[in-house]
């Protein structure tokens, strides 16, 4: 069983870690292209479908087994520590960067009303948000790949 969660929580880790690399590498590369109101409604169109059930399961569900494994392998070293340290850097670096930076982020796009924004108001929106949320997924993305090689070690 302990096998079991260990494979549940590489699989999660790894799944969530090819989101957020899947975005730096792809997805804002592709939405830079846009025009800055058609950017800034795919951008929210993103935020909101990815509050789902599938993603919810894999961005919690590390956060919870990530310290669910370390503790199930206390005692047999160094597996303990490097999922204690995986745990510790997704919990900080990727949890914690989405809590405190990204999330706001979306949520402040969220409430902006678009359509009866001026030109100037939109472009001031995306340069607001756009390379600060960038910024922060590229942390996300760096803090996942650190947690995936920790849980495979």
């Amino acid at each position: 069983m302990i096998t079991f969660v260990l494979i549940i929580t590489a699989v999660l880790t790894a799944l969530i870690g090819g989101l957020f690399y899947a975005y730096s590498c792809s997805v804002v590369l592709g939405l830079g292209k846009l025009p800055d109101a058609e950017y800034l409604k795919a951008m929210q169109n993103i935020n909101r479908e990815i509050l789902n059930p599938v993603f919810f399961l894999s961005f919690m569900g590390t956060a919870v087994l990530l310290p669910v494994s370390a503790v199930l392998f206390r005692g047999q070293q160094p597996v303990f520590i490097f999922l204690l340290v995986a745990a510790l850097v997704y919990l900080i670096g990727v949890f914690g960067v989405t809590v405190v930076g990204n999330v706001p982020m979306n949520d402040a796009l969220d409430r902006f009303d678009i359509s009866n924004a001026t030109i100037e108001a939109v472009k001031q929106m995306r340069d607001q948000f756009e390379g600060r949320w960038n910024f922060l997924n590229n942390i996300r993305t760096s803090f996942s790949v650190v947690s995936i090689i920790l849980v495979v070690l």
